[in-house]
């Protein structure tokens, strides 16, 4: 394995934290990975890595060789993207970040189709509510809400339209009633995120007045998958996309509370590097998803209070 190709390896070894998941991607054996990550540090004189119990930390002398083999590394990706524009059908591994309760509700069940249109494209998918940098982890697309994007080097595509209503379980509004008014909200247990900013301040506009709840309550989750799971068990109100709790109204599971309330700017959108030779598996998923929830409404109305 000549030089350059022990800085990729490197660079694998770093971003996967350790020799056996590196030797997992590239498909070598742990111990060859261990030899050429040794051969490349008897190469520049310097000790790159210290070898722990669970894996691998930059020495001080690996941290500024890592930036630049990562530069070798995002070159040899666009490089390799660039290639791919030559081949007519979309081919090899795309990965996709995306929020827990949107790749579980529409993601995993959209895939059996896009891979069945596209079958030499392999998915690589990451299930987080945690801030994605697409660019700096080498995602090539993330699913998030459009009004998450911050990055003006990024595009946002939107794919569905969704908005976010409050909701609660038949048997926790019969233990418990239900909020009269929006300010009553404060007295009641309200489930929340916990790492979304600003997610737990729960605003309306309504009657001709503007109201703000700062949500409170015994429960905290850290998706909003969980959340969802939460107001199914009947532990609090709930503040979740149409996306996923549309159906639970419909079967009588949740109640929507404040029928005339829902917070807008909430839609969807697939967010992917600003190029201009945009990789055929990229273009093609972004296209697909697009189609699919084209014809997406919300029809949260039923069984409200």
């Amino acid at each position: 394995m000549d030089i350059s190709s022990q800085m990729l390896l490197f660079v694998k070894v770093v971003e996967l934290g350790s020799f056996s998941a590196a030797s997992r991607s590239s498909g070598q054996t742990p111990s060859a990975v261990s030899k050429q990550i040794s051969q490349l540090e008897d190469h520049v004189g310097r000790r790159l890595l210290h070898r722990t119990r669970t894996g691998v930390i930059l020495s001080d002398d690996g941290k500024e060789f890592f930036t630049k083999c990562r530069v070798l590394a995002d070159k040899y990706v666009d490089a390799t993207d660039h290639i791919s524009n030559f081949d007519t059908e979309p081919h090899g591994l795309l990965r996709i970040a995306t929020s827990v309760a949107f790749g579980k509700f529409q993601l995993i069940p959209a895939l059996p189709d896009f891979l069945s249109q596209h079958p030499k494209i392999t998915v690589s998918t990451e299930l987080t509510d945690r801030h994605v940098d697409v660019e700096e982890e080498r995602f090539d697309v993330a699913i998030s809400f459009a009004e998450q994007l911050t990055n003006p080097n990024m595009i946002a595509r939107k794919i569905m339209r969704n908005e976010r209503v409050l909701c609660a379980s038949p048997d926790f509004i019969a233990c418990n009633g239900a909020p009269k008014t929006f300010q009553e909200l404060e007295r009641f247990n309200c489930l929340r995120t916990s790492n979304m900013v600003g997610r737990n301040a729960w605003e309306a506009y309504l009657d001709g007045k503007t109201y703000r709840v700062d949500a409170s309550g015994n429960f905290v989750g850290n998706s909003a998958d969980a959340v969802y799971k939460a107001a199914l068990a009947g532990l609090g109100i709930a503040r979740l996309s149409t996306y996923i709790v549309e159906e639970k109204f419909a079967s009588g599971e949740l109640v929507r509370l404040f029928p005339n309330y829902a917070q807008k700017h909430a839609d969807v959108a697939v967010i992917f590097a600003e190029k201009r030779n945009l990789a055929p598996k990229v273009r093609v998923f972004v296209e697909f998803m697009a189609d699919r929830f084209k014809s997406h409404e919300v029809h949260a109305t039923a069984k409200s209070l």
